[in-house]
């Protein structure tokens, strides 16, 4: 197979299983991050690279976004939010950060795999996404002819893209001003 015969299968796999995404828990995360006064996002390798991706977005539209593990992250308190996004919902770290949301009254948002999963149990808001990944017991059921948890990993970020703009539309705000607040020591 080459490139031009690869792409639009991958495209097809991330059409089919976005279109399986429940709309009304999409609205509700976004209503969830209105109200909230601020959001940590956190999430284990690839899924930590989209989320990362997702704080920065939300960064640009004004709003209070902290990554978990870095090093000026605040600590989250009752009117804070948690996204997290896992594939499994079972990565021991990403289990121990809703535990300590939840303690302290914080939401907590599950994108994840599996809605059976301890963190989805725990969790405020799941958004699944039916993929498949070789971390988790629950199988979407879609195949993929992508490696390990690509499907899952692209969807997710294309999931949080699409919240972006939902809050865009919500906040009344553009692409250019939002942009006024890109970084511009780099």
């Amino acid at each position: 197979m080459n490139y031009h015969q690869l792409y639009p299968q991958i495209l097809s796999e991330l059409s089919s299983v976005l279109s399986k995404v429940d709309e009304r828990k999409v609205a509700a995360l976004v209503d969830t991050i209105i109200a909230s006064k601020e959001v940590f996002c956190t999430g284990a390798g690839r899924s930590g690279f989209q989320v990362k991706g997702f704080a920065m977005r939300l960064m640009h539209l004004g709003l209070k976004s902290y990554v978990v593990g870095e090093t000026c992250t605040p600590n989250i308190t009752n009117k804070g939010l948690l996204v997290i996004c896992s594939g499994s919902g079972e990565t021991k770290s990403m289990v121990n950060h809703c535990f300590k949301a939840k303690e302290v009254g914080a939401k907590v948002v599950l994108i994840t795999i599996n809605p059976e999963s301890t963190i989805a149990k725990l969790a405020d808001v799941v958004i699944e996404i039916p993929a498949v990944s070789p971390k988790s017991s629950v199988q979407g059921d879609i195949q993929s002819i992508q490696p390990m948890g690509s499907l899952f990993e692209q969807a997710e970020g294309l999931v949080m893209d699409t919240i972006v703009v939902l809050l865009m539309e919500a906040m009344n705000l553009t692409s250019d001003k939002m942009f006024g607040r890109h970084a511009n020591m780099e």
